[in-house]
């Protein structure tokens, strides 16, 4: 069998599947995020158990970050300077009992969705692919050729400066930058602003966030075609889940780019640019698989 496990900020996801039908998830369990003990505690339990029958052969690990994912690199494995209380200077690679025994991929988290997209998803046959997560932070993964593009602290295009839609007054609330994408456009952003997540706003707040939203997601879509000409754009995240937000932000892009002849790379014109996640809440984890089967 092989493993995946994804962490994030509130919960963890762990899996295992066969070798030969890995897109198909044998079992998962998802585990509260609390304290780094407890929690990688209760991985190694899922792992212990489900490994009993079958050996596991390899394992993918997609994690929160900053994450260092450079091999040979000090510190490699280790979660270093995250907000999420508790777990900055983790060594994450090192609390995994399995990660010591078998093969081991290490990706970030969003970059692992990438992947899982890219390799079962929304992705498949894109050479090219991005994936876009907006919730209590803003990232983007970058899978290119089937492979993750990221090193010790980036890509981290959450925190571009970004155009401000002219109805927007709200300042940011990024600790870093205030009003760059993540501080305009994050869940605690979006709850900063309206006083709500996207899902329960208000009726007559929605239409101008909405408006206010898309604007920004187009941009950082926008930004990504430029940079990388990628050739798909999926965009996932707790803020994404309110229904219409996705509809507004597409059409935002052909304002954002000058539409169709403007200068830049020709798959930003295509309806299908833009898209949503087809694996779910799973596309993390299932990108460790991937990474993960690369290696036996």
């Amino acid at each position: 069998m092989i493993a995946g496990i994804e962490t994030g900020g509130t919960k963890v996801i762990c899996a295992v599947v066969s070798k030969h039908q890995p897109e198909r998830l044998l079992r998962s369990v998802r585990i509260a995020t609390t304290t780094p003990d407890d929690t990688m505690a209760a991985v190694n339990a899922f792992l212990a158990e489900v490994s009993v029958k079958e050996p596991i052969t390899a394992l993918g690990v997609a994690a929160f970050g900053p994450v260092n994912v450079t091999p040979g690199a000090e510190r490699y494995g280790w979660i270093t300077g995250t907000p999420k209380k508790g777990w900055a200077n983790i060594d994450l690679l090192g609390r995994i009992d399995l990660a010591g025994r078998v093969p081991t991929a290490l990706l970030a988290d969003v970059g692992s969705a990438a992947l899982g997209e890219q390799t079962w998803g929304a992705g498949m046959g894109s050479k090219r692919l991005a994936y876009a997560t907006f919730g209590t932070g803003v990232g983007v993964g970058l899978a290119l050729d089937g492979n993750v593009l990221h090193g010790n602290g980036y890509p981290e295009l959450g925190h571009i400066l970004v155009r401000r839609h002219g109805s927007d007054s709200y300042p940011g609330n990024c600790p870093f930058h205030g009003d760059c994408l993540e501080g305009l456009a994050s869940g605690p952003a979006v709850l900063g602003r309206w006083g709500s997540d996207t899902s329960t706003l208000e009726d007559q707040d929605r239409a101008s966030a909405y408006e206010i939203l898309g604007f920004y997601i187009a941009q950082l879509a926008a930004v990504t075609g430029y940079a990388v000409g990628a050739e798909r754009f999926i965009v996932g995240g707790g803020v994404m889940k309110a229904p219409g937000l996705f509809d507004v932000a597409r059409a935002q892009l052909p304002i954002v780019t000058g539409g169709p002849g403007a200068s830049h790379a020709e798959s930003l014109d295509q309806p299908e640019f833009m898209s949503v996640p087809e694996l779910g809440d799973y596309s993390g984890v299932l990108g460790a698989v991937a990474a993960a089967l690369r290696l036996v």
